[in-house]
């Protein structure tokens, strides 16, 4: 047996009394990929935040090379050989490719830095990964996949033994997921160790070696990836067998309630019609760049359309402002919920009323009592799982996170729901419950527009799947109609 070149044991880590971690238990290889798995709230941030140095464990023993090691900061980690590339890519997009790369550890020569020699290094580095990518030009020029690329090549930079990627693939096209696995694998062909966080149980059994199990802060299983099934692993996460990932609720569809007729905004999206019923989930599928968020942020106001018309309940909408959409009765769930749907440093009272001030508001001081009463129902309507409405929202786990700022705009008491990738980067028992959810939104007469790149939350939770290539419609199909082949080919065909 190959002892693991870094070993965590014992390692526990509280938070306001809360423990986020419980004798933690992982071990990681040389030249193999271990998928690190767990529902939100599980401790897989925790223990990474550990391993990286922003955290310090309150107990435990961490190993490198069989000796311990007292990782005491981010730039303690790195000189250990421990390097991270998260889901948000961190990067600083006013400095250069370059400089982003070496941004901890600059060439010098004679007490300056060697603008020459990085240019070079970062040249070399990146002819493996992207030969396209200049490191002369501004990380803002680059995609979300280019800067993942940069990540990775900071880690080369400082030859990382251990790689962490926290969810790298969830802003990914399939292509630079594809493009992404083809380096993992040439990092364990350099006798990397890679750990590697994903809730897709596709990507896990396609690039890992090994497995880590983490449920309620504690280590529930490890092994090897080939001696486990998807079942097995889910089972593991969520101490249960999870029959139904995709909880559909059949509800009676009732009649028209939106409708948006030629909907257009520049080069981003044309010609856009569709209809809305009560009591209907209408999925909106398509790869990235196919312009469907685009669509949903201009009928929230975020941006404005150069043409169209948009209906709600047969009365015509002017909407130039997200104001103008939660007046009428339309809310919507952002992709990004860090940046876009909550403020990470408020807590979770101030985030779930944020849209609802003025009705909690009396001559302009805010009720608090009336505050902490409606965060305190969504809290115990959608089980979020916390100590208390004053906790920050940083504090939760992702899944959690999604529940309050979905929180937040049922609390605006809407008609028309629009949630663009509701579920990414949340595990399959989060998922579930979000799902839950929508079931019961629809079953009170509300309608939802659920953007999603993932097809089987599409077939699982439509009632109708719109399909969108190129800033256009390109498909409508009922429930009965959808099959996986017939809307990949809709949103990729030429």
């Amino acid at each position: 047996m190959a002892e693991p070149v870094l070993s965590m044991s014992g390692v526990t880590k509280s938070f306001s009394g809360v423990r986020a971690l419980v004798k933690g238990e992982l071990d990681l290889y040389a030249g193999e990929v271990t998928a690190l798995i767990g529902e939100n709230g599980a401790g897989k941030s925790t223990l990474v935040k550990i391993l990286t140095g922003v955290h310090h464990a309150d107990e435990g023993t961490i190993r490198l090379n069989g000796q311990p090691v007292r990782i005491g900061s981010a730039d303690g980690a790195g000189r250990l050989g421990i390097s991270a590339i998260f889901q948000e890519a961190v990067v600083f997009d006013d400095l250069s490719v370059a400089e982003n790369i070496f941004v901890t550890d600059r060439p010098r020569r004679h007490g300056m830095v060697d603008w020459a020699t990085m240019q070079s290094r970062a040249r070399t580095i990146l002819a493996g990964l992207d030969p396209r990518i200049d490191p002369s030009v501004p990380m803002r020029q680059l995609s979300v996949a280019q800067k993942h690329l940069v990540q990775i090549a900071r880690a080369l930079s400082v030859e990382a033994r251990i790689v962490i990627m926290d969810e790298p693939t969830a802003a990914l096209s399939h292509r630079e997921v594809d493009e992404l696995f083809t380096i993992v694998r040439r990092l364990k062909a350099e006798g990397r160790a890679v750990l590697f966080i994903s809730h897709k149980f596709e990507e896990i059994f396609d690039v890992a070696d090994r497995y880590a199990v983490f449920r309620d802060g504690a280590a529930v299983g490890q092994g090897f990836i080939r001696d486990v099934d998807r079942d097995t692993l889910i089972s593991l996460m969520v101490g249960r067998s999870v029959d139904h990932i995709f909880p559909k609720v059949e509800v009676p569809i009732g009649e028209e309630l939106f409708r948006v007729d030629g909907f257009s905004r520049g080069e981003e999206f044309a010609d856009v019609s569709f209809a809305l019923r009560r009591g209907e989930i209408l999925g909106v599928y398509g790869l990235v760049g196919a312009g469907r968020s685009e669509v949903m942020q201009a009928l929230f106001g975020l941006t404005r359309a150069d043409a169209g018309r948009v209906t709600l309940e047969g009365h015509s909408l002017v909407i130039h402002s997200p104001e103008d959409a939660i007046r009428a009765g339309i809310a919507y769930v952002p992709e990004d919920r860090q940046i876009q749907g909550g403020i990470l440093r408020f807590p979770i009272s101030s985030n779930i009323v944020l849209p609802s001030l003025g009705h909690l508001s009396h001559r302009g001081f805010l009720r608090r009592s009336e505050e902490r009463a409606l965060a305190g129902n969504y809290v115990t309507q959608l089980q979020i799982k916390t100590s208390g409405v004053g906790q920050r929202l940083e504090e939760l786990s992702g899944g959690n996170q999604q529940k309050v700022v979905i929180a937040k705009w049922l609390a605006t008491n809407p008609r028309v729901l629009i949630m663009d990738e509701p579920t990414k980067g949340i595990d399959v028992g989060a998922k579930t419950a979000v799902y839950r959810l929508m079931g019961e939104m629809v079953a009170q007469g509300l309608g939802i527009i659920m953007v999603s790149s993932e097809l089987p939350e599409v077939l699982g939770m439509a009632d109708r799947i719109l399909v969108m290539r190129r800033g256009r419609l390109r498909a409508n199909f009922s429930r009965a109609e959808a099959t996986p082949e017939s809307i990949v080919k809709a949103a990729t065909d030429a």
